[in-house]
């Protein structure tokens, strides 16, 4: 029996999406295994051949430079795993929007003013949001609660104060445009969370349900 061309296309394509799931490919060489091969054979070639007259100046010339080269590679790792670390962190500091830490939030206002005098607007932005959350809690619209995110926080507080749904939303999406975005924020998105601010701080919470 005799197959198409187009049969013999589309078997090859049905065959080529098998051998690409992951079950043929469980023992393949990660990336890193095979970037690590790479580097492992270029040292090799570093290392000077036997043999030959001034095979001993050869060789500890290719000694010295195996242990430069040796010696900045790992200089680079320590670099790179230094960053990551530093990153990671960054990450976990960012993820909560308050601390452990005692706070006011007329604190968390005045240091958003200075933030935004000095045009720091990523810091306005978190310091104003911020004061958002503690006055909140302050006035035991929301539990107090360490560790609380801006995701947890307009959540929560759209559940106590469901007119302000849409603006604390707005807010939340202006907050992780520059502080997890890395976006440069504005005067606008500064004056937008100050807005908002001050219309929770007038806010009264959903009354309880009564059964």
């Amino acid at each position: 029996m005799i197959m198409d061309p187009a049969g013999r296309d589309q078997a090859r394509e049905l065959a080529r999406r098998e051998l690409e799931k992951p079950i043929y490919h469980r023992n393949d060489p990660s990336a890193l295994d095979r970037f690590l091969g790479k580097i492992m054979d270029w040292l090799g070639s570093l290392l000077p051949k036997g043999g030959g007259p001034g095979s001993a100046q050869g060789h500890s010339t290719g000694v010295l430079t195996l242990v430069l080269v040796i010696t900045a590679l790992v200089a680079i790792i320590a670099g790179i795993l230094w960053w990551s670390r530093k990153a990671r962190n960054v990450k976990s500091d960012r993820g909560a929007l308050l601390g452990e830490k005692p706070s006011a939030a007329r604190d968390h206002r005045a240091a958003a003013e200075q933030y935004a005098a000095a045009g720091q607007w990523p810091e306005a932005i978190r310091e104003r949001l911020r004061a958002i959350a503690r006055d909140l809690e302050e006035r035991v619209i929301l539990e107090p609660r360490p560790g609380r995110t801006a995701d947890e926080l307009a959540a929560e507080a759209a559940l106590a104060l469901p007119d302000h749904a849409a603006e604390l939303a707005a807010g939340i999406r202006i907050f992780d445009d520059v502080w997890y975005g890395d976006r440069p924020g504005s005067a606008a998105g500064y004056a937008q969370l100050r807005t908002l601010d001050e219309r929770v701080q007038t806010a009264r919470p959903r009354p309880l349900e009564t059964v």
